[in-house]
């Protein structure tokens, strides 16, 4: 039994202010002097961006269709490891969550699988008296949840706010904050939603006015009170190293070197991917593909994540000698990771923009969102799975790839295969993995393990190849 004060930020849908509070209350409360941990319910990668800058601490995610319910408390816990209150942030509405799941891996189903009370912040800007029947009615609809207040955000003024709060007292949900139209509270958003906060040079300064208006506008004191009702929650904090298989006996004993891409243009991964790599017996080591001209030292595997490539596609291009070492480093059979933002990086060009050229394809914006989860399986034998193996992961993105898929497929989706799986140094088995899927590898510790390996098989090679005699 763990005791952890933590609350649920939710809302009746995507819009209405989640991330804004969320982050906002999570920056007031380490203002205040909690040690405060931030979540996110769902795939996202973006806003634990802003929880990381407003928390001090690494952004988590807590996404059941990624990892498994069995794992929500346990990932919680983790990344809430000498945290004095946890706040997590919901995805889209409070009941919505994956397509035909009826509701599963809805912030209602984290928040009742986590038992964390919810706190619901509701756009009034175009309505007052109806506030409470919206309310009203998104507490009803699911009574196994603690629903513990409302914060109204954008009122118009403080007559307006006051109709609302009226309405509101035969629901008997108090109110706990009211943020106005004209505080000047707003995020930058552009195609695949707020722009990354490693991409703003305002993000801090913006942070520090947010986290301003909210300790003055909301009641602090109360949301802490009301965290603490948190029941004790059956479960231990997950660990990287008590999850992975032991290494194979013929690769253990070297800690290879993994790169991973950072900086503006790759900004999405899950900081269980770098610990579970670490806990394998890996070093983790960062590039910038905007700046820096070469790899890592003892380079033996790459993570290529998530990010915008398309943003920035003029500077990466620019960077020839970053792409030239990259595109070496593959044909030299260094086992390579590239989701999404990596598979465009990999590709001869994205928006006519030279890349790696590790793959032959081209990439290109598209005006068709691709968003969902999927169930994807490993074909044959791959850098990440055996042969057989499943997966459940997201897709997120606004580009297209041609040919979308190669030769040798990286997975098999309900509609076809997936990205590419290759040998580009023909060692005998894959190492490159590029498709677009996001996985989550808590969920699939067995990928680290297997990537660990397979850098460890590398280095090895070219011990043995620059060997005297």
């Amino acid at each position: 039994m763990v005791e952890l004060p933590r609350l649920v930020i939710a809302a009746p849908a995507s819009g209405h202010g989640k991330t804004t509070v969320a982050t906002g209350l999570m920056a007031a409360l380490r203002a205040a002097g909690h040690t405060v941990s931030g979540h996110k319910v769902g795939p996202d990668y973006i806003d634990p961006g802003y929880h990381a800058l407003a928390t001090g601490r690494p952004g988590r995610n807590l996404d059941p269709c990624m990892v498994g319910e069995h794992l929500l408390a346990p990932l919680l816990l983790a990344g809430a490891r000498g945290a004095g209150i946890a706040v997590i942030e919901g995805v889209m509405g409070l009941y919505d969550g994956r397509l035909g799941g009826d509701g599963f891996a809805s912030t209602a189903h984290v928040a009742a699988a986590t038992g964390s009370p919810v706190l619901l912040v509701v756009d009034v800007s175009h309505a007052s008296r109806s506030i409470a029947a919206v309310v009203q009615g998104m507490v009803a609809y699911g009574p196994e949840l603690d629903v513990v207040g409302v914060v109204l955000n954008k009122a118009g003024s403080e007559r307006h706010a006051a109709e609302v709060r009226r309405a509101l007292e035969p629901t008997g949900v108090p109110v706990l904050g009211v943020l106005y139209r004209d505080d000047g509270i707003s995020a930058p958003s552009r195609h695949l939603g707020l722009v990354p906060v490693a991409e703003r040079r305002d993000a801090a300064g913006a942070l520090d006015r947010l986290a301003a208006r909210m300790a003055e506008h909301i009641d602090l004191r109360r949301i802490v009170e009301l965290a603490r009702r948190a029941a004790p929650l059956e479960a231990a904090p997950w660990e990287a190293s008590s999850v992975l298989a032991p290494p194979r006996a013929a690769s253990a004993g070297t800690r290879p070197v993994v790169a991973f891409a950072g900086g503006r243009a790759f900004t999405f991964r899950y900081s269980e991917t770098e610990e579970l790599l670490r806990a394998a017996g890996c070093e983790v080591a960062y590039f910038d593909p905007l700046t820096d001209t070469g790899l890592p030292g003892g380079t033996a595997g790459a993570y290529l994540g998530g990010g915008f490539p398309e943003v920035h596609a003029g500077e990466l291009s620019a960077n020839e000698p970053l792409r030239a070492a990259l595109r070496a480093a593959v044909d030299g059979g260094v086992p390579v990771v590239a989701e999404c933002a990596g598979l465009l990086y990999l590709c001869r060009t994205l928006d006519g923009a030279p890349m790696v050229g590790a793959l032959d394809a081209t990439a290109r914006m598209s005006p068709r969102l691709t968003l969902g989860y999927r169930d994807a399986t490993a074909p044959r034998g791959t850098l990440l799975a055996e042969a057989g193996g499943r997966v459940t992961g997201h897709e997120f993105h606004r580009t297209v790839v041609e040919p979308r898929a190669g030769a040798h497929a990286a997975w098999e989706f309900g509609a076809g295969p997936e990205g590419f799986s290759a040998d580009p140094a023909a060692t005998g088995s894959p190492t490159l993995h590029a498709s677009y899927l996001h996985t989550h590898w808590a969920g699939s510790p067995g990928i680290a393990r297997r990537f660990a390996d397979a850098a460890r098989d590398f280095t090895a090679r070219t011990a043995h190849r620059f060997a005297g005699p």
